[in-house]
């Protein structure tokens, strides 16, 4: 494998002090509204689960969404989201996991995933691990089995992979700094 998607950072942006000062957030939508680009990123999230059966794509609200959809398309599975509290009409297991800028709860339909399917994991950025692990819990309390992760963007240097040590995780363009 081993694709060159640092072309990638030149259509995303930088915004300062958002959400809250001290951070820098990756913005992105100009990268969404480039369709070479956005081709590109769902081609090559998915690449490294190519060849396998995937039951449910997990997409993480909200830009997550973005990306898990036409990846779930692309398997030939269902796209499950994964919400933030208070969003889901059903009855919903639900997660507190800590970010970057504090603390969150995820939720998910009780029935999204079955026991035994296959599931991934996409979403857009890796951060701090808190997210994606919160909902790798959501997924395997619910039976799922988790192939792997895939990500847009991650900021290496927040050590977000150490909370998912021992998963095949996968990202396509990497900050360190």
């Amino acid at each position: 494998m081993g694709v060159d998607a640092d072309w990638l950072k030149e259509h995303i942006r930088d915004i300062p002090d958002y959400p809250k000062p001290g951070i820098v957030f990756k913005d992105i939508t100009p990268l969404l509204a480039h369709a070479e680009a956005f081709a590109f990123v769902v081609d090559h999230l998915a690449e490294p689960f190519d060849g396998r059966s995937v039951d449910k794509v997990l997409g993480v609200e909200a830009r997550g969404f973005v990306t898990a959809a036409p990846l779930a398309r692309r398997f030939d599975a269902g796209f499950v989201p994964v919400r933030k509290a208070g969003r889901l009409p059903a009855e919903i297991e639900s997660e507190e996991y800590e970010l970057e800028y504090g603390t969150d709860l995820l939720e998910v339909h009780r029935d999204a995933v079955q026991p035994g399917e296959r599931v991934l994991v996409c979403d857009d950025v890796l951060a701090t691990g808190g997210t994606a692990a919160a909902t790798v819990r959501l997924a395997e309390r619910l039976g799922g089995r988790v192939l792997g992760l895939t990500f847009l963007v991650e900021l290496a240097f927040l050590g977000g992979r150490a909370k998912l040590d021992g998963r095949e995780i996968h990202s396509l363009v990497t900050y360190d700094e």
